[in-house]
Formats: C-alpha cells, structure tokens, sequence
C-alpha cells in the first residue's frame, strides 16, 4: 500500500497501522489509550479498572477505520476550535483530531469560496461524523449567519442529512449561548433544535476543555456509537460530576473558609471562592479533574470563580456572575458539615432559584437515571462489522 502523500492516515488502514508508520511507539499508544481510558472512568461512566478500559480501548482502537469528519463553524467566536487547537497536546493526540479525514472546515482548510462549496456538497453526500461550532440563528430568515449565500440553518439540515451522529460542540452549539441570552436578537437556538430527528452529543463548555472533545472522538473511533450520555445529552465521563464534588478549595468549604475579595488574606490563601460568586456547586463538567493546557490548572485552582459555563442558559441564570449563588450568607461551619448540609439551607434561602448543592445532586441522579446510551453506527469501521455492545452498555 502506498503512503499517502502527505503521510496522513489513508482509508485502507487500521488506526494502528497508521501510528506505526508514523513512528509512534507501543508505549505511547498504550498511554494514550490510558489517558482516555482515565478520563472516561472519571465519573464513573464506565466500569473501574483504568488498566483493564486501557487494554480494551487499545484492542478496540486498533482495528479502527478512518472515519469522515465535517466540522461546521456558524454563529459563533471560534473560542471551541481555538481551544481544540491550542491544547497543547501530544502527538498521538493531535494525530487523532488532524488525521481524521477531516473533509471540511473553513477555518482550517485551504480551499474557499465554489472550491470549499464543492467539498462540502461531496463530503456530505457519504456517510460522515458531522461536528458543529455555533448556534443556529432562526432570526429573520437566517439572515444574521450565512456561509456561502446561504443560511446556517439549511447548511446544517444538509450536513446533518447523511451524519451517520452529531456532535455539538461548545454551549453555542449546544443552545446558543451568550448568542441566546436574553433578548435573543438573533433567534438563536442549539443544534438539537433544528435536528430533531436524532439524538445529539453535546459537549458543553463556553468553551469546553479540549480533551474532552478528544475523548468523545476517540470513543467513537474504539466503539463504534456514542459514549453513555446524560438527560441533557452530554457525555456522562465528562459531565457526570459537579465541580465542587472534586474541588481543591472543598475542604476550606467545608470548614467555612471563605475569601471575601479578590485581595484578602483568605484568598492568599486558597480559601474557597464561593462567596465570590463560585458557580461550582451547580456546575457539571469535568474541569476540576481533567484541568486545562494537559492537567495544569483550571479557573478555582488559579483563583477565580466557577462561571457555571457548562450549564445550560448560563448567562442568564448564573449572572451576576460575582454574586453568591443561593444569595445568603453561610455562616461559619465545622469541618463535619457537608456541602449537601449547606445544600439544604442554600435551597431554602435562594433569592434567585438557582438550584445548588443537593438540589443539584437530585438533578444529577434524574439525568444519569435517563441517560441512554446511544448506538449510532458510524462509518469509522469502514468494512468491519458492526461492533457488539458490551454488557456495561446494556443496563
């Protein structure tokens, strides 16, 4: 078989086959196939044994086709792709998202105007994994976001025509966003408001962690469907947790340690941000585990409060966004209290009707109580039949 040109991964090969080539050694495509493996057991989306999900991604993994990938930009700041390509990730992890046969996506691409037109017409012709940036602005015939003389509405219904799965990537794409907030000049809505037809994955986030978007990618590439999701159509690896669950401040929390400002002695000393306007409490998303730029840092931990970026309508309902969260005073507490302890009081109290603490965590449990996992068949497997859905998929 000849190499493609450009040394990318070609259609006839397996994933592993094309890692090989690319001088990747085994033990860096088993820990790659660690990391996944750690990031999808975070929240206990899948069954634990990091090692024993390592091995069966890696199996998995390895017999993988190239799949099809068309990756839109509509209404949007390209903060999501932006965060994708900035990672800094490894190599293996960057040979995953740019050796994808990633068909289409005018920010990256060198064609444009009929030439990219014609791409895109070609590519969604055949089966493909359909990645969308943006909201979908409904407003005046789609007026406010057209690509090509066209609206950002009949391009997505397009694209989405023969996407064998959907994947929203970013709270634009996934509702709209800051796009969305009230007034909504726009019309502006999510994905799933216009393909109603199918499930989509949504990876929340204003904008999401980059790996998180690489995980969701990898899983289709192992499994064939996508990854166990929540009531809200998201990832349960990554959104199956709030951040205050896994907090480094929690335990100043706990005690009823607080910094008051920004530049108070209790801030110095990495006291919890809540009564900053810390959103933590009623934020799922994987940040306090994952972490931002390969596990360095992520906002709490660098000194500023949770934005609740990752929950839907955010920017309506989480603002002010320096504000307390439940609008009360905690009163100082002994290290026995529980964050559902403090949950109680925060519900009785709210002024706002912000759902926080253990109000947060009977959300939780209805979401993971309907998640569903999906079985979406995807193109990634070329010729190779349909992969069997394990037993952890079955309950």
């Amino acid at each position: 078989m000849n190499d493609p040109p450009d040394g990318g991964w070609s259609r006839g090969e397996t994933f592993l086959q094309f890692v090989r080539r690319r001088g990747v050694s085994r033990r860096e495509f088993l820990s790659f196939c660690g990391r996944m493996a750690a990031c999808f057991g975070a929240a206990a989306a899948l069954p634990p044994g990091s090692r024993a999900l390592a091995r069966e991604m890696a199996g998995k993994l390895s017999a993988a086709r190239r799949p099809s990938v068309i990756y839109l930009q509509l209404q949007e700041c390209t903060g999501c792709l932006e965060s994708l390509l900035r990672s800094g990730s490894s190599p293996i992890d960057r040979l995953v998202l740019e050796q994808i046969s990633l068909d289409y996506n005018e920010l990256l691409m060198a064609p444009s105007g009929d030439a990219a037109e014609a791409v895109l017409r070609e590519a969604s012709d055949r089966p493909h994994l359909l990645l969308v940036n943006g909201s979908v602005p409904l407003g005046q015939n789609g007026a406010f976001c057209t690509i090509g003389g066209d609206s950002a509405e009949n391009l997505l219904r397009r694209a989405a025509r023969k996407a064998n799965a959907i994947m929203a990537v970013g709270a634009c794409a996934e509702y709209g966003c800051v796009q969305a907030a009230s007034p909504n000049l726009t019309g502006a809505v999510g994905v799933a408001q216009v393909i109603t037809d199918r499930p989509v994955v949504n990876i929340s986030g204003c904008p999401p962690i980059a790996e998180t978007i690489t995980a969701t990618l990898t899983y289709y590439l192992a499994y064939g469907h996508t990854p166990p999701l929540d009531g809200m159509g998201r990832p349960l690896f990554a959104y199956g947790q709030r951040i205050h669950d896994k907090c480094p401040r929690r335990a100043s929390f706990d005690a009823g340690q607080f910094a008051e400002r920004f530049d108070d002695e209790n801030a110095r000393r990495g006291y919890c941000l809540y009564r900053l306007g810390c959103k933590g409490p009623a934020t799922f998303a994987p940040c306090a585990t994952v972490e931002w730029n390969l596990g360095q840092s992520f906002p709490i931990k660098a000194g500023h409060p949770c934005l609740g970026c990752t929950e839907r309508d955010f920017y309506d309902r989480m603002t002010p966004f320096y504000r307390r969260l439940p609008g009360f005073v905690v009163p100082g507490l002994g290290v026995e209290a529980t964050a559902n302890t403090v949950g109680v009081a925060a519900v009785a109290a709210s002024v706002g009707g912000v759902l926080v603490h253990s109000a947060a965590t009977v959300i939780a449990k209805k979401r993971a109580k309907k998640a569903q996992p999906e079985t979406l068949p995807l193109a990634v497997l070329g010729d190779t039949e349909k992969p069997a859905r394990d037993e952890d998929q079955k309950t």
